[in-house]
Formats: C-alpha cells, structure tokens, sequence
C-alpha cells in the first residue's frame, strides 16, 4: 500500500526569514515520509513572495514540487490563508492524505511530523493530531483545551481557587498535559488534519480573521463525530505571536472581540453568547476585586474588560453605527 500522503501548509504575513526557518524544519522532517509544501503568504506587501521564490530556487526545494510558492491577494486572516494553502493539493494534482499546519513562527523536532501522520494513521476516527508545544526556553506551552463554555468563562476570568476547584470540569485551558489524549481542542501552531474530514465538513471559517478559527473548526468535528488528540511524541518549539506581535501590544485587538463573539453567537446562540459574556464580566470583577490586595496586579491587559464591554455594546447599535 502506498504511503499516505502529506502536504504542510506554511503561512506567511512579514515574517519571510522566519518562515524559510521554519519551512527548512518542516522539510528535513518530511524527508522520511516524503511529504510536499506550500508557503502562502497573505499579502504581506513587503516583497515575501519574492523572498521566497528567489529562496527556494536557489535551494533547489523546487525540485520535483517538493516546494511551492502561493501569493494571497488578500491577507484573510489566519483560517483563509490556510484554506487557500489547503486547496492547493498535490504538485501532481493529486489529493493529499493528511494535511500539517505549521505555524512561521514554529520548528519541528526530528520525527514530530511523522508521529502526528502515525496516530491519524492508527486512529481512523481521528480529525486532528497536535503536537506538544515549548518555548525556546524549554517551557512548555498550554495549547490543549476544553471547548469554551458559560462556566468555563466564569472560571478563567475569575481565576480564584475555590472557584477554580469547583469549576475544575469545565476549566478551559488543560495543564501538565504528559501523555497523549484525546481534547476538545488544540491551537494550529503544529497541527495536522484529515483531508476526508475537511472534504466532509469544510474547511476554516473564514469569518474568523484570528483567534477561535481552530475551536470552530475543532467543534465542527466533534459535532460531526471526529476527534482531536494531543499527541506528546510531537515536539515542536514555538516562538508564539511571530506574525501578530500579541507578545508586546499594550491592548487585545478588536479582531479578538470579533472572533470570541462571532465563536459563541454561532455555535451557541444569541442568548447563550450574552450569558458567557456576562459570566466573564463577573469573573473579572472578582478578579479585579482580590487584584485591589496589596502587591496583587490584574492579569489581563490593559483596559481589557472596558474593551469587551464597548465591544459588546456594538452588537446592539444600528449596523450604520458599527461602521466608519
């Protein structure tokens, strides 16, 4: 039987070199398996493209459609760019197997690729296989999840021990994380994805421009009977934040807003999304309330439930209000 094929989608948004990092991990780990890539960048306007063309020819990555080079007119977001990326198949114009989402800010350990095909391979009920995620410092990063809730909203903005511990069901973030396990969702820096299953349910939600587009899609799947694993013999270091520079900004983007709404409203409803909402605002003020102890500093940022607040209250104005 022929060995299932695999095509590692690498977007790009003016990280060029960082993403040729990246892409030259993937291909030393693809080699064993004899996977193909495609670069998409997403209309960076800043020569990427170029960067990438002038790279991979002199590499010779070109060889044979091992590499390819896909320009964006349009920088969609994140599930847009991985859609194009996703559709481009195989440079024989064949369908791949699986396909690997990697992050450009995100490198692979020798054999993390091939560990994340196997348990698809072995788990015929498996939709997605992702990999354990660190820093460069070694530390590793929370990147498994429960899907987000009304109670699990309360609990991360409360983020109190006695409610934590009462709440610990619906807890979003899961920790310590040493095995490989089934979740209800992980993050797309390193993940790989049942081709059948995009054909069945579709792919990203391109409404989504950043942030909640993997719990979508991971919540798709569930509901149409496909699985999620967090596979700990897939390592990768991730830098985080490369592309969005979230490491740094002082406030959450309005796209964050955007995206945890649009989450809920979809998937839930008007109702229940209006009941997270409140459910978060009470966290916070619990928070907020045990933050006013000496030497205690709010964790989220700056003026963030002010924002979630405004940003809610656009949901109710005329749509030629929460226009410019």
């Amino acid at each position: 039987m022929a060995s299932a094929k695999v095509l590692c989608v690498l977007l790009n948004y003016r990280t060029p070199h960082m993403t040729l990092r990246a892409a030259e991990a993937a291909l030393a780990d693809l080699a064993s398996i004899g996977g193909e890539l495609v670069i998409v960048d997403n209309a960076s306007g800043d020569g990427s493209p170029e960067i990438f063309r002038e790279a991979v020819s002199a590499r010779g990555w070109d060889a044979g459609g091992r590499v390819r080079v896909i320009a964006s007119p349009v920088n969609g977001g994140f599930g847009a760019g991985n859609n194009i990326g996703m559709r481009a198949g195989m440079s024989d114009g064949s369908a791949p197997d699986y396909l690997y989402l990697l992050n450009s800010d995100a490198f692979p350990d020798p054999g993390s690729i091939a560990a994340l095909r196997d348990h698809l391979e072995a788990h015929p009920d498996a939709g997605f296989a992702c990999s354990h995620i660190r820093g460069e410092d070694d530390a590793p990063h929370t990147t498994a999840f429960r899907f987000p809730s009304i109670a699990g909203e309360f609990e991360g903005a409360a983020r109190l021990g006695v409610i934590s511990r009462a709440l610990a069901h619906a807890r979003v973030p899961l920790l310590d994380l040493d095995t490989t396990r089934a979740v209800d969702w992980s993050a797309g820096a390193s993940m790989m994805i049942r081709r059948a299953m995009i054909d069945a349910i579709g792919g990203f939600d391109e409404r989504f421009f950043l942030y909640f587009e993997e719990t979508d899609l991971c919540l798709r799947a569930a509901r149409a009977g496909w699985s999620c694993w967090y596979v700990v013999q897939s390592r990768v270091v991730h830098i985080g934040s490369g592309s969005t520079g979230m490491k740094t900004a002082a406030r959450m983007p309005r796209y964050w807003y955007d995206s945890r709404r649009h989450y809920f409203i979809k998937n839930h409803g008007r109702a229940y999304a209006a009941c997270a909402l409140l459910a978060h605002l009470a966290g916070g003020v619990i928070h907020r309330a045990r933050c006013a102890l000496p030497g205690a500093r709010p964790q989220d940022p700056a003026h963030f439930l002010r924002d979630l607040i405004a940003h809610a209250a656009t949901a109710y104005r005329p749509k030629s209000e929460t226009r410019p």
